[in-house]
């Protein structure tokens, strides 16, 4: 089925794979033009080739989210192609190595920092001077937190530290962009199917030191979701969103 046509464009960090990807080709459906940000071009442009079939807009954009260059150069491109920017989805993150929490090193805590929080404040910068700027004024920024920032996993230090940073993020940003009608929501997941989670088939450690296979959910069902926030009007807002597989070990004891 064809696309609606073209009536808000969006922009993606980590667009090129997983949630990112799925949240892409959700909004394309539902009539965005996209603008796919990530470290690698070869995925985008699989992504965007992917987005045209639907018959909606697509530009990729190779850009480290964690240099303020490269997310400044991002944010101009994205003005000069389309004119305006209506949604930012902060969806970009890594990981660091599961190891004792002594044991990761300095340079693994900046790259997880960098990657989530840095980079999803760099891109709320220029999602703010574009939105605060443009007619009509305002728009949407979607974060995507996780479980993690509320039960962590063992040996996640750094990324439970980011994400729990991210839900600040996103209340102030929401609180800040009040004003100027930008509206700014999260998307907590838990278990969404991609390469980043496929280790979960096998098992993983949990809390009280076993190892257990977790059950997992179509990354596709995250993508519906950042697309039904998205699509809010802006005088409505989800300010936060549980998304995750029924049956995985994050509400009550196991």
């Amino acid at each position: 089925m064809m696309a609606r046509s073209v009536e808000k464009v969006a922009l993606i960090t980590g667009g090129g794979t997983g949630i990112g990807k799925a949240a892409a080709l959700a909004l394309a459906r539902s009539g965005h033009a996209v603008v796919l940000a990530g470290r690698r071009l070869e995925p985008l442009d699989v992504a965007a080739n992917e987005i045209e079939a639907l018959g909606a807009k697509a530009l990729p954009v190779p850009t480290d989210i964690g240099v303020a260059e490269a997310v400044e150069e991002l944010f101009a491109k994205t003005k000069d192609t389309f004119g305006r920017l209506d949604l930012l989805f902060n969806n970009a993150g890594v990981g660091a190595p599961p190891v004792a929490l002594e044991e990761i090193t300095f340079a693994q805590w900046q790259a997880v920092i960098s990657a989530i929080l840095t980079g999803a404040f760099l891109c709320t910068q220029g999602a703010f001077k574009i939105m605060k700027a443009q007619a009509p004024q305002g728009g949407r920024i979607i974060n995507n937190g996780s479980v993690s920032a509320y039960t962590p996993r063992p040996n996640s230090a750094p990324y439970t530290a980011a994400k729990h940073a991210i839900s600040g993020l996103t209340k102030s940003t929401a609180l800040d962009g009040r004003p100027f009608n930008i509206a700014c929501g999260q998307v907590d997941i838990g278990n969404a199917a991609t390469e980043l989670t496929a280790g979960m088939a096998s098992g993983v450690p949990q809390a009280d030191g076993r190892v257990a296979v977790e059950p997992l959910m179509d990354v596709d069902d995250v993508g519906r979701a950042v697309a039904y926030m998205a699509d809010l009007p802006l005088q409505s807002n989800v300010l936060s969103m549980t998304v995750m597989a029924t049956q995985m070990p994050f509400v009550g004891r196991g």
